[in-house]
């Protein structure tokens, strides 16, 4: 991970204003301070919308299972309403910069919420936040209150309080309390009922839609899990772990071109190993030869997961690399002991008859996702801090380099949006707008594409952009537009190799379906 995030950065004229780093905020379920009954649900339901509206490029806000984590390491009971020194405890365990905890109290009809914020490098709190109304517009209260939040750490961006409500589409707070009391229920059937009655409410609601595919997983309903899952748009906030569990229940389900096609899509925007490793299980057992590099690759990122070398040892073997695979499962035995490894091990240094049938390689179910993003988020704050003293050519130049540089690993998304920062300083740099075209195409938004390419030759002359506009036409069946725009990209670059294999399938009549 640090290695395709961590990058060196060149040294250029020093005049720039600082930019402000990413921060991580632990949102607290708030505490029903009247104690009022059947209303509990409605504590869990701020960290859910509160996040929702405060997870930005400047704050990322630490998810509930995040929480759960630290409170497990920390010996607390899911349900614990944890004093200020334990909450301060459960927001070191998550290296949070603050903390947002609050507690509401319902007379009547009307909810009167109070909230403050806990610096945890500065030690202090934020004076009380506080907003009320009516309890049907709960989600109303809560989303000023978000405002009220970004006010007091000075990241309202010179947003006016109306004009950030009046972004965020209305809702109701059935539906929320449905899929709250989903989230908190225990067991399956009751998580299904809740999450199937929110979405009765409003058949748009993508956390229900999430929450239940992974509910129909987790009961071995395959079929249904697939169904719900896929409704999930991969540009949602939760379209990553649907596509994670998408994969995981079309491959128990026996639908491997599903299961890869799943890992693929999301190996272009979130690199976990336990993707790359799935995507390689999935490839092998349709006999995919590809299966070897993705496995490889889990091996040599993460060496000290024994699974990742089981995996690459029983495809090793399967493609007649006998002694490469039994380095593997030497390396694997040396980790911890595996008798399924060793039986293996033992079976190949025979030298006899070979196993009438390889071992299975092993799935990864765990998902990261958050782990992920904050080394990310560390990473980027530690460049932008030894960027800080670069001019705006400087910091244009490095963000172009490193979305090339994650572009080439096949991280589309992290490379757009290094290459959207350097258009926000320089819009008229076009190897950024050039770049941003490559990750729109590979996104199948060919209008986007089409038009970040335009731009890019508007400033000036590139082969990356031509090409970008030679597969577009061939995507639309235009070959002889193809042709000139190949043509003009190697006029630019006669070496590239790119343009010259485009060059080649138009002139055999191989004309592409979609972007490579």
């Amino acid at each position: 991970m640090l290695a395709v995030f961590a990058a060196p950065l060149p040294s250029y004229a020093q005049q720039a204003e600082p930019q402000r780093g990413s921060q991580m905020l632990l949102i607290m379920p708030f505490e029903n301070a009247a104690n009022s009954p059947g209303i509990e649900w409605i504590g869990e339901s701020f960290p859910e919308v509160l996040g929702n509206r405060l997870n930005s490029s400047s704050m990322f806000v630490l998810s509930r299972s995040d929480r759960l984590l630290a409170f497990d390491r920390l010996g607390l009971p899911a349900v614990a309403k944890p004093s200020r020194a334990t909450t301060y405890q459960v927001a070191q365990e998550l290296d949070a910069d603050y903390v947002l905890m609050g507690d509401y109290r319902l007379d009547a009809a009307k909810l009167t919420v109070h909230a403050q914020v806990m610096d945890l490098e500065r030690l202090r709190l934020s004076p009380k936040l506080t907003e009320a109304g009516p309890l049907n517009n709960l989600i109303g209260i809560q989303t000023a209150l978000a405002w009220d939040v970004l006010d007091a750490l000075k990241l309202t961006n010179g947003s006016s309080k109306e004009q950030f409500m009046a972004q965020v589409p209305p809702a109701r707070v059935d539906v929320l309390e449905n899929y709250i009391r989903g989230v908190l229920a225990i067991n399956d059937q009751d998580k299904i009922r809740r999450f199937k009655e929110a979405l009765r409410l409003d058949p748009g609601y993508r956390p229900a839609m999430l929450q239940l595919g992974k509910t129909y997983y987790a009961a071995h309903d395959y079929a249904s899990a697939i169904e719900w899952l896929t409704k999930v748009p991969a540009g949602d906030a939760g379209g990553n772990e649907a596509q994670f569990h998408l994969g995981l229940a079309a491959f128990y389900a026996g639908q491997m071109d599903r299961a890869a096609a799943a890992f693929r899509s999301l190996a272009s925007r979130l690199p976990l190993t336990e993707v790359y490793n799935n995507l390689g299980v999935a490839l092998a057992r349709q006999g995919d030869r590809r299966a070897l590099s993705y496995l490889a690759k889990s091996s040599q990122t993460d060496a000290n997961d024994p699974d990742y070398h089981f995996n690459l040892a029983v495809e090793l073997y399967r493609q007649g690399q006998a002694q490469e695979a039994a380095s593997e499962l030497r390396t694997l035995l040396a980790l911890k002991p595996d008798l399924e490894a060793r039986a293996f091990l033992e079976a190949i240094n025979s030298g006899g008859t070979p196993p009438a049938k390889l071992p299975l390689q092993r799935i990864k179910r765990n998902y990261d996702e958050s782990w992920y993003r904050q080394l990310a988020l560390e990473i980027e704050n530690r460049n932008e801090e030894r960027l800080r003293k670069a001019d705006a050519a400087g910091r244009v130049a490095f963000y172009v380099q490193r979305g090339r540089e994650l572009l080439d690993q096949g991280l589309a998304g992290e490379a757009g949006k290094q290459f959207q920062k350097a258009v926000a300083i320089d819009p008229m740099q076009a190897g950024a707008h050039a770049g941003l075209a490559r990750v729109l195409e590979l996104n199948q938004n060919k209008s986007g594409a089409r038009r970040e390419a335009q731009a890019a030759l508007r400033l000036a002359p590139s082969a990356e952009a031509y090409l970008v506009l030679a597969r577009l036409d061939l995507a639309d069946n235009n070959p002889g537009a193809a042709q000139q725009n190949v043509e003009r990209a190697l006029a630019l670059d006669p070496a590239n190799a790119a343009a010259v294999a485009l060059k080649h399938d138009i002139a055999a009549g191989m004309g592409r379906s979609g972007p490579p």
